[in-house]
């Protein structure tokens, strides 16, 4: 009378250190493969929407385009997309960051002009009474202000990309999306699990990392610096207060 398998792969275990162990190459050259394509789409996402979003804000007949452009694209299924895209690319790495990118635009761009539009009026003539033209206006006045937004747009179109690079196994280019397909074809539980629990972490991760950027970008949000910029404000208002009421004991 033969028991089970004392070995969880050949048990098909969801959860085997002997995977983790045997294949622990494997998983990393897929989870760096999975990172990169998520790093270079959505900057080349951000490179190309910013100019877009500029373009809507001081043209306003662009507007409409812009925005209905971009929300087409991020419509249109994954499948579709790369099969639009493969004669131009063929069956490559670059087939699916370019993909990618233009289903990062909507978000992109949609944040990155509600950032620009909030910056406050009086702030921008603020900038041109001081002299400020309009790129150094941009460049030190606006986009700091619009960096919430911005960075808010960043965080959700690359937990998306995350997910939607797995999709690229299609073509051979996949991240872990190659090892999450090839573990469901074979049912390799280990594989799919291990797979799939690592994409979970890489899109946390980015989204960890984009929000300490975010904390460092704008430290005026923190709370101890509002309560010191209060503080301070405090502090200075109360000579002003207390003088028109001496004014007033020695009259």
């Amino acid at each position: 009378m033969s028991g089970a398998p004392h070995d969880c792969l050949a048990r098909n275990d969801w959860i085997c250190g002997a995977y983790l162990s045997s294949r622990r190459q494997i998983l990393l050259d897929a989870f760096l493969q999975h990172l990169q394509l998520t790093v270079v789409s959505v900057a080349l996402g951000a490179v190309v929407a910013v100019p877009l979003a500029l373009l809507a804000r001081h043209r306003r007949w662009a507007l409409g385009p812009v925005l209905g452009i971009t929300t087409v694209l991020y419509t249109i299924p994954s499948l579709a997309m790369f099969s639009l895209l493969l004669p131009l690319y063929g069956l490559s790495a670059t087939l699916v960051v370019v993909g990618l990118a233009l289903y990062s635009l909507t978000l992109l761009v949609r944040n990155v002009l509600a950032g620009l539009e909030a910056v406050p009026e009086e702030t921008r003539e603020a900038a041109r009474g001081m002299g400020y033209g309009p790129l150094r206006q941009l460049l030190t006045v606006e986009l700091p202000l619009a960096v919430p937004a911005v960075v808010a747009g960043l965080r959700i179109a690359t937990v998306s990309t995350v997910a939607l690079a797995t999709v690229g196994a299609i073509v051979g280019f996949g991240g872990l999306g190659n090892l999450i397909y090839a573990g469901m074809n074979s049912f390799f539980r280990a594989q799919v699990l291990t797979a799939s629990v690592l994409c979970v972490l890489l899109a946390v991760g980015c989204d960890l990392v984009l929000l300490g950027v975010e904390r460092l970008l704008t430290p005026w949000r923190r709370p101890r610096v509002r309560a010191r910029a209060v503080r301070l404000a405090t502090a200075a208002a109360a000579p002003a207060a207390v003088a028109p009421a001496a004014v007033r004991g020695r009259g």
